[in-house]
């Protein structure tokens, strides 16, 4: 089955699958990496993500080798630069990045200005199709934080910088369209509220966040917010790192070069959001795995067709090491969820919410 596509904007139609790049580099060689953007792309996959910071686990001397990578692959197989959408990210501030831009400090124009160029130049590109600020300069709750504390506010760049600096590029054309990642109700409302008050400021039309199975938090209130303003959900994780497989269940704890297996105690952000000793998660996957087995379907098919039935869902990025995952994932296309698994996956999400926010 061909794979759906979906209108992201007027003039910009995108793949209802993205193949995220983020292990290009480090878990992905660069061959590697040009086998799995051949499936993808002549599998009818015409929409990837990257980001600044990858690959990950983040390190110094491996930064930026995910776009690099894809550049290389567009220009090696002499791909018509019209012929697929690029999507890359600025990383917020962190502090702990200290070679991007020392931290990076900040989302300050400077900040986006540079980042910008920088990916430009390793993709070799002369523009960005979907520029995403990958998680908000101010504090909000995130990676797997549910919780806002207000005694950590703290002074952050104003929406009116980040969007005149993000216009600027988009007058230069630099960027197409610009989005937002890990963002908050209130975020996405502010950018499109201020967005009004310039007519160079471009107006964000899509939202980057996690949904899956395990993490359902985008229906309360985001969706709401979504919805009435016209802005796409991109899903990312929509397996949950892997967890919705089913590999790191079986008995041998799944494949040394897993991604929780090799990188374990170094991937602080994913070992925390998705820990797999956790109770609710372990359960709640379970439960999961066994409709897949009494429906006869494959996990993965179950969880990418879960998000990409969402209405609000233009594209489901997935990550992969290997060809035949890609393949995995290509094969829920042509899964249709009947109402009877989705009776009994709202059972099994009412008994355990969003063990992964």
């Amino acid at each position: 089955m061909a794979v759906p596509m979906f209108n992201l904007a007027p003039d910009m139609t995108v793949s209802r699958l993205c193949l995220g790049t983020m292990t290009f580099g480090e878990q992905n060689t660069l061959l590697q990496s040009f086998q799995l953007l051949d499936k993808a792309f002549d599998a009818g996959i015409n929409f990837f993500d990257s980001a600044e910071m990858y690959p990950v686990p983040q390190r110094p001397h491996t930064q930026g080798r995910s776009e690099e990578y894809f550049g290389r692959w567009i220009r090696d197989r002499k791909i018509p630069r019209d012929r697929v959408v690029f999507a890359t990210k600025v990383s917020g501030p962190s502090g702990q990045m200290t070679w991007i831009r020392n931290g990076p400090e900040s989302l300050d124009a400077r900040n986006i200005t540079e980042a910008l160029e920088n990916s430009l130049l390793r993709v070799q590109t002369d523009y960005i199709d979907l520029y995403q600020i990958h998680w908000p300069d101010r504090y909000v709750p995130m990676f797997g934080e549910t919780d806002y504390d207000p005694g950590r506010y703290i002074s952050h760049i104003s929406f009116d910088e980040q969007l005149d600096a993000l216009g600027r590029a988009v007058d230069a054309g630099k960027i197409r369209y610009i989005g937002l990642s890990n963002e908050t109700p209130y975020g996405v409302m502010k950018f499109l509220e201020i967005a009004q008050k310039e007519p160079h400021y471009p107006r964000i039309v899509s939202l980057q966040n996690a949904y899956n199975l395990l993490c359902r938090n985008f229906d309360f209130g985001m969706a709401e917010c979504c919805h009435h303003e016209r802005v796409c959900l991109l899903a990312y994780s929509p397996l949950a790192m892997g967890i919705l497989s089913g590999k790191y269940f079986s008995l041998d704890k799944g494949p040394p070069d897993a991604r929780f297996n090799l990188f374990r105690g170094r991937y602080a952000e994913g070992e925390s959001r998705y820990n797999l000793s956790k109770t609710s998660i372990k359960a709640a996957t379970e439960s999961y795995l066994e409709i897949a087995e009494e429906y006869n379907i494959h996990p993965v098919s179950l969880a990418i067709a879960f998000v990409l039935r969402h209405p609000l869902v233009a594209s489901a990025i997935f990550g992969a090491t290997t060809v035949w995952q890609i393949q995995e994932v290509l094969n829920a296309c042509s899964v249709n969820l009947s109402d009877d698994i989705i009776a009994d996956v709202n059972k099994v999400h009412s008994r355990f919410p969003n063990p992964c926010p």
